[in-house]
C-alpha cells in the first residue's frame, strides 16, 4: 500500500475518484465504515470546491500516525482564485457559487483537524485529518 494517493482532479469523475481512494485508504487503515464513508464525504466535498472555483487541482491522501493513532490525512491543492475571507466561507450557508455553502463547513465538521491556508490569485490547501476510534 502506498503511503500517499496522489488523485489529480479536473472533472466530476476524478471527484469520485478521489472519493473512492480516500474511502479504500481508511478501510486499509482500520476505520470503521462509518467513519470511511465520513471520510469519503469529506473529500467530496473538498473535491468538488476544487472543481467548482480553481477548475484543477490535486488531492493527496495518506496514513499518518500519531503516537499509537493512526489516522487518514487529506491535502487538497489547487492554484485557483484563493479564498479571500477563510472565516466567512466556513460558515454554514456561505457561498460564491450560489451553492448551499455547505462544502467547507461540512467538511469541517466531518473532520478531525481542519485547516485552509489560502491566497488571493495564488491557490488553496486545505488539509484535514480524522483519527481512528481506539477500541477499549
Amino acid at each position: 500500500m502506498a503511503d500517499e494517493i496522489r488523485v489529480a482532479i479536473a472533472s466530476d469523475k476524478d471527484v469520485v475518484q478521489a472519493r473512492q481512494t480516500g474511502r479504500e485508504l481508511a478501510a486499509r487503515a482500520g476505520f470503521s465504515s462509518g467513519d470511511q464513508t465520513v471520510i469519503a464525504a469529506a473529500i467530496s466535498e473538498i473535491a468538488r470546491n476544487v472543481l467548482m472555483y480553481a477548475r484543477q487541482g490535486e488531492i493527496l491522501i495518506s496514513v499518518v500516525m500519531n503516537g499509537d493513532h493512526s489516522g487518514v490525512m487529506i491535502v487538497a491543492r489547487d492554484q485557483g482564485p484563493g479564498i479571500p475571507d477563510i472565516e466567512r466561507a466556513l460558515r454554514d450557508g456561505y457561498s460564491t457559487s450560489g451553492g448551499l455553502g455547505l462544502g467547507l463547513p461540512g467538511a469541517k465538521r466531518l473532520m478531525d483537524d481542519f485547516e485552509i491556508v489560502s491566497a488571493v490569485q495564488q491557490g488553496t490547501t486545505v488539509t484535514m485529518r480524522k483519527w481512528r476510534r481506539s477500541h477499549g
